[in-house]
């Protein structure tokens, strides 16, 4: 039995236009530093992949600076601008809490979408040189947060505005987040480059002290010897996801079927707003989200419970409990992420594996 992935927000499988890419890249012997006709040829494949990501995000790529993926991405910038004040959303990645445990967070409402209100009246009282981090969509509901009017207030305020686009980048145009934006995040292995590569794309004029030192690599943004091999496939994968948007009027289809068709028994979150085309947030009432991802595993069917960098904990979804939910309720739910490999049949056997679960479960819940 073939295995139906719906996890594309974890990972999604490496493209072939990455693999290909990757395949010429692994022949070439040379470090990109180095002057001589080796080093320049790694040089060349590390530039033309530049030249692939700024297309895509509709920048110079003077401003793409590579890093090891979205994790360093973000933490680069949190913790390397020189702020006075820092504020971010209460439903950001880990990687963006964790990088600053001491920032003003800023409430959601029960849809997932940050409080433009609240926003206003933190950057009012900010202290200093200030940092704003909203990330353009999340990773655990797919919604969709409002940059422009984010950027507005802070530009008003005279604050710098950094957005988490690792969800966002091919799923939607990355030009509408870098209009905007004064640093975004983003990571290869989120449509079909390869884990382990990543990228900071940085306005002119925005300065930060860099997170990995001892090199003079990325115009001495960030030290170590470029990845060649993975920074080729996200190169390549960059350029497919150009011609790959249009592909998400058909997972939105998928996606609706899926939210439709378990519309009697499963709740949606943030179903109400904006949101990725690709995902949903589904609750099963009554059942916990390991037992969820654990039967459907079971079934062929791969989908998390949240974000998989939170793998192993058994807290509660920390972007549900934001949206006010219970931890009872939040415990229940369970991501679906779909890809461009996706199909009716996929979608088919996920539906299929929810009623089943569901009926079992109900029937010993009045057994019971």
């Amino acid at each position: 039995m073939t295995a139906c992935y719906l996890d594309h927000n974890a990972t999604t499988p490496l493209g072939m236009p990455a693999r290909e890419a990757m395949a010429r890249a692994i022949e070439v012997t040379g470090n990109p530093s180095s002057v001589h006709a080796f080093g320049r040829d790694a040089r060349k494949i590390v530039e033309d992949a530049r030249a692939s990501v700024a297309e895509l995000a509709g920048i110079a790529p003077a401003n793409v600076i590579f890093t090891s993926g979205g994790s360093e991405a973000n933490n680069t910038i949190l913790r390397g601008v020189a702020a006075d004040t820092i504020i971010t959303s209460a439903v950001e990645h880990a990687s963006l809490l964790d990088a600053v445990p001491d920032a003003l967070r800023i409430p959601v409402d029960a849809d997932g979408v940050v409080r433009l209100d609240a926003l206003a009246l933190a950057l009012e009282g900010a202290e200093g040189r200030t940092l704003v981090s909203v990330m353009a969509a999340n990773n655990e509901t797919g919604v969709v947060q409002p940059i422009a009017e984010v950027s507005a207030l802070c530009k008003d305020a005279g604050a710098l505005l950094h957005v988490d686009a690792i969800q966002w980048a091919a799923k939607r145009p990355l030009f509408e987040i870098t209009a905007y934006a004064d640093a975004v995040s983003l990571s290869a292995h989120k449509f079909q480059g390869p884990a382990g590569t990543g990228a900071i794309l940085i306005k002119d004029g925005v300065a930060f002290e860099p997170l990995v030192r001892g090199g003079g690599q990325e115009r001495r943004r960030r030290a170590g010897t470029e990845n060649v091999v993975g920074i080729a496939g996200f190169g390549a994968a960059a350029a497919a996801a150009l011609q790959a948007l249009p592909e998400y009027a058909r997972i939105g289809a998928l996606r609706d079927r899926i939210e439709t068709e378990l519309s009697d028994g499963a709740r949606f979150y943030g179903q109400d707003a904006d949101r990725l085309a690709n995902t949903t947030c589904i609750a099963m009432p009554g059942v916990s989200a390991e037992t969820q991802v654990m039967a459907f595993d079971l079934a062929g069917v791969a989908v998390s419970a949240g974000s998989a960098c939170s793998s192993g904990k058994v807290e509660p979804s920390h972007v549900l409990l934001a949206m006010g939910l219970s931890k009872d309720e939040a415990a229940q739910a369970i991501r679906v992420s779909l890809g461009p490999d996706t199909t009716e049949e996929d979608v088919d056997r996920f539906i299929a594996a929810w009623r089943d679960l569901y009926r079992r479960t109900s029937r010993a819940g009045e057994a019971a």
